[in-house]
């Protein structure tokens, strides 16, 4: 394990610095998976604190701080996929793939908050209109919540542009329900975008990997997915399976409530998507 990014200007440092130094030298690997919130916590300093000695050792910013410190810690096959080694088989490749997704997705059941759950469902159920939003692996998930809510007639749309769910937030109001997804929580487009719908008045929701994460702060209701990715990816996999088993209880749960006007929609939507098949 090389550290000397580190190391060599330690003597640099504000003594509070010193505190997060200190504590990544100690538990680098375990580093690379927390949270800019719980870094902060473990070091016993300001997550302000945290960012200024990752920009003292030359980085933009704690997520380019981790990625760097990853590539010396782990692996470089690591950062394709976590469970995956060199030389892989594709029979071994094929199972650990699909392991890491079950995993993920048994995790998520275990650790999901099932009455956060409810009240986010009655929350969707009474919504005027849906808003969700995400970027980069977490757009696909969004387009699917919005897909799966829009065919059975319910007000919704979906952005994977940060500047058009901007927009998009600050238009809404009481009523209204802003849906975010991100895997580290920590993307600033989408922190912003939901500050900004706050403001306006819409209820907000997060599903995030980190429950510690900035997203999680500002948002009103979080529902945490639960994956065994490493915190410095910017592409989950595993956890983007998850997300989208989120989605199909929250889609149900919703239909549910909505039972006869969801049923009917479908009937529509139905007849109509069926002219267009042999």
């Amino acid at each position: 394990m090389r550290l000397d990014f580190i190391t060599d200007r330690y003597g640099k440092l504000r003594i509070s610095e010193l505190k997060v130094g200190d504590y990544v030298l100690e538990h680098a690997e375990d580093v690379i998976h927390q949270s800019l919130s719980e870094v902060a916590e473990q070091a016993e300093v300001s997550e302000p604190t945290v960012i200024r000695f990752c920009r003292a050792l030359g980085f933009k910013g704690f997520q380019d701080f981790k990625i760097h410190l990853a590539q010396n810690v782990i692996p470089s096959v690591k950062s394709i996929h976590e469970a995956v080694s060199e030389g892989e088989q594709v029979p071994e490749l094929v199972q650990k793939v699909f392991d890491s997704n079950v995993a993920a997705v048994r995790s998520t059941l275990g650790t999901l908050d099932f009455q956060a759950v409810e009240r986010v469902v009655e929350e969707l159920a009474r919504a005027k209109r849906i808003v969700f939003h995400g970027f980069g692996g977490s757009a696909v998930v969004a387009m699917d919540a919005y897909h799966k809510f829009f065919r059975v007639g319910i007000p919704c749309n979906w952005y994977d542009d940060g500047h058009m769910a901007l927009m998009a937030a600050a238009m809404m109001g009481p009523g209204d329900v802003f849906v975010a997804i991100s895997h580290s929580g920590s993307s600033r487009d989408v922190v912003q975008a939901v500050e900004v719908a706050k403001a306006a008045g819409a209820s907000t929701l997060a599903i995030v990997s980190y429950a510690k994460s900035p997203l999680s702060k500002v948002a009103g209701r979080v529902l945490r997915v639960a994956s065994a990715e490493t915190g410095y990816r910017f592409e989950p996999t595993a956890s983007r399976i998850a997300q989208l088993c989120v989605i199909d209880v929250l889609a149900v749960g919703v239909s549910l409530l909505r039972r006869d006007e969801v049923i009917a929609n479908l009937n529509r939507t139905r007849r109509a998507v069926a002219r267009m098949r042999y």
